[in-house]
């Protein structure tokens, strides 16, 4: 008992000893951002990080929705265990279940040994469930059970386990719009939803943007060893754009704007008008008044890439309304979008 509130002083302090930092240099943790509506957001995460209460980080995509969970869980008494993050959308529905909770060997073909899921990976630390309301509907009622309970029972295991863990869930919807829509379960949402943390997009915080600028061209010349600056057309520049895709694309944009200037970043150096995946490829067709150009003859998977890579830009982003604009499914696009990822990064 007595280790306890030694530890929760600990943490009261080093909580305050962050928001000394945001006052003078706009961090908190892996957080930047010295905005009235970031600050809002960081008294937030200070007051709930001490405590074991289950989160719910809403906001749109590239805004930093798992950087809030890190700074939740290394603010956390739980700060030495694991950290462990899964997106529901990027699982295939006949898999989440075996990777959430675990399975024991011949549960199912092809389970040729126990497998540990998420939960107990995640043991005495934090698990951070990112994209919540694309989990299945059917097994967001043993998630339910798993929180209300903190037991675990492995695909074709007879026994529970006792876990020790503290959940923050993620969503790039409107929850309510979710429950409304049947992806998300209400009782769930009330469940996750005990303390609910509200990311802004970037656009509603452009005095940030100057922040953001500064800190990645620090780390990008930290990593290559130069000294690259940037100039003021350019950073006037970069505060003027809507950002849709938040700060994950102004963050894409600038490392590539990093790679083009010899040693001050021009604005002739920054891709603003080119649609942009978030997570940094590009599309090679001509984007203009949401057409887009393929010359005759082009492969049809590369005619496939390019819409595809085109309609993300134009939704924002958003990857639920792109694949309803496409009229693909979400787990279709997430499969098609790391494919793209995988050829860029070859």
């Amino acid at each position: 008992m007595l280790a306890n509130v030694v530890r929760r002083r600990e943490l009261r302090e080093e909580i305050e000893s962050l928001r000394g930092t945001l006052r003078s240099l706009g961090h908190f943790g892996p957080l930047i951002g010295a905005s009235p509506a970031m600050q809002a957001v960081y008294d937030m995460i200070a007051r709930v990080a001490p405590t074991d209460a289950t989160v719910l980080v809403q906001g749109e995509s590239g805004t930093g929705k798992e950087l809030v969970a890190q700074t939740l869980h290394q603010l956390s008494r739980r700060r030495k265990e694991p950290f462990v993050a899964l997106n529901c959308a990027a699982v295939s529905p006949q898999l989440i279940e075996s990777e959430l909770f675990g399975h024991e060997r011949g549960s199912f073909t092809g389970a040729a040994r126990t497998h540990k899921g998420y939960f107990e990976r995640a043991e005495g630390g934090t698990l951070f469930l990112d994209e919540i309301s694309e989990m299945p509907i059917e097994l967001q009622v043993r998630l339910l059970r798993v929180l209300e309970t903190g037991t675990v029972a492995r695909v074709g295991g007879e026994s529970e386990l006792k876990v020790d863990v503290r959940v923050v869930a993620a969503t790039n919807r409107e929850p309510e719009h979710a429950v409304a829509d049947g992806r998300l379960r209400e009782d769930l949402l009330y469940r996750l939803s005990v303390f609910p943390i509200r990311l802004p997009a970037l656009r509603e915080r452009a005095g940030d943007v100057e922040l953001l600028v500064r800190a990645f061209l620090a780390e990008l010349n930290a990593a290559q060893g130069t000294r690259k600056g940037i100039s003021r057309a350019a950073l006037e520049l970069l505060r003027g754009h809507q950002w849709p895709g938040n700060v994950r694309e102004l963050k894409n944009a600038l490392h590539r704007a990093f790679i083009l200037a010899d040693e001050e970043i021009e604005p002739g150096h920054i891709p603003l008008l080119r649609a942009q995946l978030p997570n940094g490829s590009e599309p090679e067709a001509p984007v203009a008044g949401g057409m887009v150009q393929l010359r005759v003859g082009c492969p049809l998977a590369e005619a496939e890439r390019r819409l595809i890579l085109a309609t993300l830009h134009e939704q924002g982003g958003n990857k639920e309304k792109t694949a309803k604009t496409l009229g693909i499914s979400l787990k279709t696009l997430y499969n098609k979008l790391n494919k793209y990822k995988a050829i860029s990064t070859v």
